[in-house]
């Protein structure tokens, strides 16, 4: 599969003069719950409500959704507003009953996207289909898995294909429910420029208050839309309570969001130097992150140096980590000046942290 602009032409074919934006309840609950929600969100930016019909929940248990009845109800929500339908589909019999009721968008979601058999069944089902698909990435950071997705949906002749970036699980405590891993989907867009892309703030940060800066942070990295949780009773949601919004606050968030587009060459420039310093910004803040892990490391060394009497500087240690980072360097284009500043910086935070364990 290459990049081609065709890929873009079914988002085009909106003429939107916004990000695209899919919003609705994280499930689909009730009949009168779903069709409050779309009539709160039509005549808006909204584009296209979603609303999880099969909810695959990460523990038994939990609500895992209504099943096929609410294909039903999405249908009467494009009746009664016009607006298209989007629903997950994790299997065969899920895409045939959404075809079956026409949903507009189908995606395949995180725990899905793993594991090539299920993307191939879904695949092939879909096969030849001008329905639009989209694909979540995996619910671990691995670029080439959620190509792969991509890619098998294109061998099964389906054209119209975007992706959704909600964010990527870790052991870790983060303020994210899913680590954003925006350095991933730069390097996703860096390969396939024209394939729609899709953010959803909602996964990425499980939580209500920073719904805004994520959904900030990407359009200015150029996303193509959004799809947003939006519930009218957020806090009585049957899943996913916390990181739903209502549709009043949708609505501004989306005035407080929205990108006009710009004709003359100045506001081009500005467009484009404010997404690649967005991108800088990503990378800077995963610098951080990993300098942090990495003194963490070099403390623990400090521990295990003081519990066993051996001296901080390991100047043999220290010669070689040099030497390769330095070659290694080298190769990616950065002077060796450069990477002795840095290293030595580095080298020296480590020596301090260390010296103050033995010593203290």
């Amino acid at each position: 599969m290459e990049n081609n602009p065709k890929m873009r032409q079914w988002l085009n074919n909106f003429e939107l003069d916004h990000p695209l934006v899919i919003a609705g309840p994280c499930s689909a609950e009730t009949e009168e719950q779903v069709l409050k929600i779309a009539h709160q969100l039509k005549d808006t930016d909204v584009t296209a409500y979603r609303a999880g019909i099969w909810k695959p929940r990460t523990r038994p248990g939990n609500f895992e959704g209504v099943g096929a009845i609410g294909l039903k109800w999405l249908q009467r929500v494009k009746e009664e507003t016009g607006l298209l339908t989007c629903t997950e589909v994790a299997n065969r019999a899920h895409v045939q009953l959404a075809l079956e009721h026409d949903i507009d968008i189908l995606w395949i979601g995180a725990r899905s996207t793993v594991s090539p058999f299920i993307v191939q069944e879904i695949a092939d089902a879909l096969e030849g289909t001008d329905k639009i698909v989209l694909v979540k990435n995996p619910v671990n950071p691995d670029l080439s898995l959620w190509l792969g997705g991509i890619e098998r949906l294109y061998t099964a002749n389906i054209k119209n294909l975007g992706v959704i970036h909600r964010g990527f699980s870790t052991y870790e405590k983060t303020k994210y429910r899913n680590n954003p891993e925006w350095q991933i989907v730069v390097e996703l867009q860096n390969r396939f420029p024209d394939l729609p892309l899709i953010c959803d703030p909602s996964h990425i940060a499980g939580r209500r208050d920073i719904l805004q800066d994520i959904c900030q942070t990407a359009l200015d990295l150029n996303f193509d839309g959004l799809m947003v949780e939006s519930h009218w009773d957020p806090d009585n949601a049957w899943s996913d309570a916390a990181q739903q919004i209502t549709p009043e606050t949708l609505i501004q968030m989306m005035d407080d969001l929205k990108i006009r587009k710009e004709t003359d060459d100045d506001a081009e420039y500005k467009n484009k130097l404010n997404t690649m310093r967005t991108q800088i910004d990503v990378i800077d803040a995963n610098l951080l992150e990993s300098l942090s892990k990495r003194m963490k490391i070099s403390n623990a060394i400090g521990e295990l140096k003081k519990s066993h009497n051996v001296a901080v500087l390991q100047s043999k240690r220290w010669n070689e980590i040099l030497g390769k980072m330095i070659l290694d360097g080298d190769e990616r284009g950065l002077s060796e000046e450069f990477i002795l500043r840095i290293f030595k910086a580095i080298h020296q935070e480590s020596i301090n942290h260390q010296e103050e364990i033995i010593n203290g």
